[in-house]
């Protein structure tokens, strides 16, 4: 459900964004938004808390973003108060900073390693991934692991490519556990 409710209101965003040619506008003002959101946790919990009237919540909504995010995207979060579905609101910002990023030709990639690759080991993992992908650009996040003993993982979207030794190993363990010894 969270997830119908984060794409319906970013794509809904989303068009506005383009229809007006104001995608990096949004987009930088939606990356404020959660800035917000995440430097004062009780913001949420005052604006999703049922006992705070929907007036005062359009109040605060109003006193903390007005002339510092455009009035399209104040509207857009009084809609979202409005309907009782601030407490999805991270959800909606990620969805729309993600659909942003695709129509952009940006890809996203997680890389775990079980050390620290170089400046130009880094380089080379970025080259590749744009050579074998069609996105213009890559926005790549560096992690690691030392349980993956060798070789490296790596996520773009619900995509994985694993050649850790990690996992080799548990593939053999796995087809030696269904030889069966006679």
């Amino acid at each position: 459900m969270a997830k119908l409710i984060s794409k319906t209101y970013g794509d809904a965003l989303l068009e506005v964004a383009v229809e007006e040619d104001r995608i990096t506008e949004f987009s930088e003002e939606m990356a404020g938004i959660q800035a917000v959101l995440e430097a004062n946790p009780d913001f949420g919990k005052l604006i999703n808390n049922p006992r705070v009237s929907m007036d005062n919540k359009l109040e605060v909504l109003e006193n903390v973003f007005k002339g510092r995010i455009s009035n399209e995207l104040l509207g857009f979060l009084n809609m979202i108060v409005v309907k009782g579905r601030f407490s999805q609101i991270e959800e909606i910002i990620q969805y729309f900073t993600d659909e942003v990023k695709k129509l952009k030709g940006i890809g996203v990639a997680y890389v775990t390693t079980p050390s620290k690759l170089s400046d130009a080991q880094q380089k080379a993992v970025e080259q590749k991934l744009l050579e074998t992908t069609d996105f213009k650009t890559m926005e790549m996040h560096y992690d690691i692991d030392e349980s993956l003993i060798g070789g490296m993982q790596i996520r773009i979207g619900d995509r994985v490519i694993d050649s850790s030794v990690h996992t080799k190993i548990m593939k053999m363990q796995q087809e030696l556990m269904k030889i069966q010894l006679g």
